[in-house]
């Protein structure tokens, strides 16, 4: 089975501790701090596989975690970094927010790598702390926690060549004929539920990829039948065949109709390069047909050839005037090219505060991280992270909203008391 679309969990590394700890020799009865730092958090990178085809292994695995940064030693000795999460998926594979649906990565091209979730920082040891009037600071943070996300998965085939048409028009039979590719071919509708792919051969060694993208019928680009699932794989092509059964009742409606679907799915489709191609010229219906489509084809400025996939009639001549449009094409840009953007931690000192059973929640990116990456148990610690309360507006916005002593505050996962 063809699996096309994933979705999927996936979890970057949180950073190490930092170490808070002073050098015990025994000649050095006052040894300074020598905590080290915490290693960072693996990151979660996605890489483009030509050995793989589908989604599939997503089907059977959904959460995907990095590894965590290990905790500063003793001696000013630092933690190692938490191993990075390689996550393989197909060339042509694009990656979004599940929430959101914002465009994260498109994997485009072999060897591509894109890191779509930074690990969490390493705390630093308390050797960062030290300075003239405090020389053995009781100071260091912890590491920073990873981040997470669940992530869509969208398969759209790359190919140089897509031969569209409706359901029967001969388009597995051509894509036979054409490649070594072997798709099922029968003479029903919807014989083809899944694209295939197939391997041009053309002289000198010269090759194209051609992909078969199953039947289109009236209302796929509103979704109906399998209309998204079908269109997504004709983003990425650079020259479209479309292909007219010769032994339909109305081609030229055939044609009409699909390529109003192409436009209503992505207008950039109607412009796309292409080869209307009259199909089944062994059966007399498609030689009746043929003056008057090549005719009106013609006068609406595209260009026009009659084949037959079973006997091959005219095929290879199709081949050669494709070859010449592919030169001439410019490269395919899918609707999304402009919308990549890179998840990383963000430091947004925005912060809100409501009221959460009988205390109080503080929201905010900034300040979560900070919590998270706070000793309390040391009293220098929680003393920095007062002043950082202070400093950010928040220590003023809970008193004005009513904070009393004794209250509970929640700020990220810690729990506090407000003190006076």
């Amino acid at each position: 089975m063809f699996f096309d679309q994933a979705k999927i969990y996936i979890r970057s590394g949180n950073g190490g501790d930092g170490m808070l700890s002073f050098r015990r020799e025994k000649h050095v009865p006052f040894g300074g701090p020598d905590g080290g730092d915490g290693g960072d958090g693996g990151d979660i990178i996605f890489a483009a596989s030509r050995h793989l085809n589908s989604l599939m292994r997503f089907n059977r695995q959904a959460h995907f975690k990095a590894g965590h940064g290990k905790h500063g030693n003793t001696q000013k000795r630092n933690g190692k970094r938490g191993e990075h999460l390689r996550i393989e998926v197909p060339t042509g594979t694009v990656i979004r927010d599940a929430e959101t649906s914002q465009v994260l990565a498109d994997i485009t091209s072999e060897e591509q790598e894109i890191t779509v979730l930074k690990g969490g920082k390493g705390g630093r040891g308390n050797i960062h702390f030290a300075s003239s009037v405090n020389q053995a600071p009781r100071i260091a943070e912890r590491g920073e926690p990873g981040n997470e996300l669940w992530v869509t998965m969208e398969l759209k085939l790359i190919a140089d060549v897509g031969i569209v048409g409706v359901p029967n028009a001969g388009k597995s039979t051509l894509l036979s004929v054409i490649s070594g590719a072997s798709p099922k071919v029968a003479n029903y509708p919807f014989t083809t539920l899944q694209p295939n792919l197939g391997v041009v051969e053309l002289d000198d060694f010269e090759t194209f990829v051609v992909a078969d993208i199953p039947g289109l019928i009236e209302g796929a680009a509103s979704g109906v039948g399998l209309g998204h699932d079908f269109l997504r794989h004709v983003e990425r092509t650079r020259v479209l065949i479309h292909l007219l059964d010769g032994a339909a009742k109305e081609p030229l409606e055939d044609w009409a109709m699909i390529n109003q679907e192409l436009a209503l799915y992505d207008i950039a489709l109607e412009k796309r390069p292409q080869l209307v191609v009259l199909n089944k010229m062994d059966l007399p219906d498609a030689i009746a047909w043929e003056p008057l489509i090549e005719e009106e084809i013609k006068k609406a400025g595209y260009s026009f050839m009659s084949i037959s996939a079973a006997t091959q009639q005219n095929v290879r001549q199709m081949l050669y005037r494709v070859r010449r449009m592919l030169d001439e094409a410019p490269p395919a840009k899918t609707r999304h090219d402009d919308e990549i953007a890179v998840i990383r931690a963000e430091n947004e000192e925005g912060f809100s505060i409501e009221r959460e059973g009988d205390g109080w929640r503080v929201r905010g990116k900034q300040i979560e991280r900070v919590a998270a990456m706070t000793y309390f148990e040391f009293d220098a610690t929680l003393l920095r992270f007062q002043k950082i309360l202070d400093s950010m507006g928040i220590s003023q916005a809970l008193t004005e909203a009513g904070v009393t002593e004794g209250d509970l505050v929640y700020i990220g996962e810690e729990e506090l008391e407000w003190g006076e």
